[in-house]
């Protein structure tokens, strides 16, 4: 999410929930009273008061909702007073944003007219630069999925790279703290077009966003993250080549064949020395490294994805693994590397894995090398059984 520089009054707060804070609230209580002069705005005027220890997005709903409330009468009375506040407030920018596009989306909605609707996604592309809408987007893309996309194709052709952005970030399968979209995760190739159109974007910040919503895709329907990466990287940019790497990564650890054979890690012939530990059982909050030797006894150059996998027991009993990246390389034939690595098990999260037994193995091109096995120790009074790994 992004947004301008902050105010100096916003630059001295620690927590991220404090970014919607009391300036916050009577930055958007003066602005719409600048807009609409004869309104009490009780509601608004509270807020300032209410925010105690509520998290952030409660804080948006919090200010969301003063505001439908304070603004009477139909979604174009919302949106007479947002267009006016924009053009003739100073303050009106940064965190405010959120609540104001939250309560457009929400208005038109519930107007249930599609003037509404597309008035409302004119009123967030037009705000986007001062703080993303992504998020009230969410709220339109649920309602009316393929009006909403129809006018977001559109928005890919805009000279304003916040703009472009919007579409893309905005439409992500898996957009972080956002709305869940339904369709966008269980309909293949929805926002294809979208991707198509922006993969190539003269701007980083748009192509970032098209590399993670690649990402998303990917989560569910590989093979058409692939196919879709295929095509781009037959017309590329000079850009494409990282975009694609990124937004396939995690294929790449999962060892998904067509992603692996798209960035050139085809196949090899190899032998694997390891991974040797250097001590077992290990402390809880302890490391363990590993370390191992890769020779290529082919007849060709290979060119090696190479990462390694801990296999551990949940807090539930059940077997999981996750994959670290280790490193990429080419061996030409006979060439042997070594590899090295310090897994940390330390404590840092909640409720993920338990001490017992654990192994490590490498990931060479999506093939598994043989584990090797370890213990983790049961951790002392006071240390918490989680770890990272």
């Amino acid at each position: 999410m992004t947004c301008p520089a902050a105010t100096l009054e916003e630059t001295t707060i620690p927590f991220a929930d404090e970014l919607i804070n009391g300036y916050t609230a009577r930055s958007l209580t003066r602005a719409v009273h600048a807009a609409l002069p004869g309104a009490a705005l009780t509601s608004l005027r509270e807020t300032d008061q209410r925010l105690g220890s509520l998290k952030l997005r409660e804080r948006a709903d919090l200010l969301t909702n003063a505001l439908l409330m304070d603004v009477p009468g139909d979604y174009g009375d919302l949106a007479r007073v947002v267009r006016a506040a924009k053009d003739g407030t100073p303050v009106f920018g940064g965190w405010l944003i959120w609540p104001v596009t939250s309560a457009i989306a929400t208005k038109a909605v519930a107007e249930r007219s599609d003037d509404a609707f597309d008035d409302a996604m004119a009123i967030l592309a037009g705000l986007t630069g001062r703080l993303t809408s992504e998020l009230a987007l969410r709220t339109l893309l649920r309602h009316n999925l393929d009006r909403a996309l129809g006018i977001i194709e559109e928005w890919t052709g805009s000279p304003d790279p916040d703009v472009r952005r919007l579409a893309v970030e905005g439409t992500r399968p898996y957009l972080p703290r956002a709305l869940r979209v339904p369709e966008l995760i269980t309909l293949p190739g929805a926002t294809v077009a979208v991707l198509d159109a922006l993969y190539g974007d003269e701007s980083e910040y748009v192509r970032r966003s098209v590399a993670d919503h690649l990402h998303d895709v990917s989560r569910d329907h590989a093979d058409l993250a692939v196919t879709t990466a295929r095509r781009w990287l037959a017309a590329p940019a000079p850009t494409t080549g990282r975009l694609v790497r990124h937004g396939l990564r995690s294929l790449v650890k999962r060892g998904h064949p067509g992603a692996l054979e798209l960035l050139g890690f085809t196949p090899a012939t190899l032998e694997i020395d390891g991974p040797v530990l250097d001590r077992t059982p290990v402390p809880f909050d302890g490391n363990v490294r590993f370390t191992a030797t890769i020779r290529n006894v082919g007849a060709e150059k290979a060119r090696l994805a190479i990462d390694y996998v801990v296999h551990h027991r949940k807090a539930n009993g059940s077997q999981t693994a996750k994959t670290f990246k280790l490193t990429t390389r080419t061996l030409a034939p006979g060439e042997t590397m070594g590899v090295s690595r310090e897994h940390s098990s330390r404590p840092i999260t909640t409720g993920c894995c338990q001490p017992g037994p654990r192994a490590i193995a490498l990931q060479v091109n999506g093939i598994a090398s043989a584990r090797a096995v370890f213990e983790l120790e049961t951790p002392v009074a006071g240390t918490s059984a989680v770890s990272r790994s």
